[in-house]
């Protein structure tokens, strides 16, 4: 934290500005923020390994999802799986716009 009070914010913000091509605007307040000790969120290590996975605590989906037991061939699922993270999340999606295209769905 030593190190960023003698930050200079128009020099910082400067170079940033001239990396990027383009004048970025709230810049500067966010360079003072950092310097003022203000912007990000610092966590221990403890903090991290007791963070539980999943939504925050007291957040709530606008639409709860029903959890469901589905058969799917194996070819299927491991194409699925493939793309990655969220794949459930696209399986809904191709679903929800299979349904649209057939008018069953609004």
């Amino acid at each position: 934290m030593k190190a960023l009070k003698k930050l200079n914010v128009k020099k910082v913000a400067a170079a940033i500005e001239a990396d990027a091509g383009q004048t970025l605007p709230g810049l500067r307040e966010a360079v003072a923020e950092a310097k003022a000790g203000q912007a990000g969120r610092v966590h221990t290590p403890e903090q991290v390994v007791a963070r539980r996975r999943g939504r925050p605590a007291g957040s709530v989906a606008a639409v709860s999802k029903e959890p469901v037991k589905l058969r799917l061939d194996p070819d299927v699922l491991a194409a699925l799986r493939a793309t990655g993270d969220g794949w459930q999340t696209r399986i809904n999606e191709m679903l929800r716009a299979s349904l649209t295209l057939a008018g069953r769905l609004g």
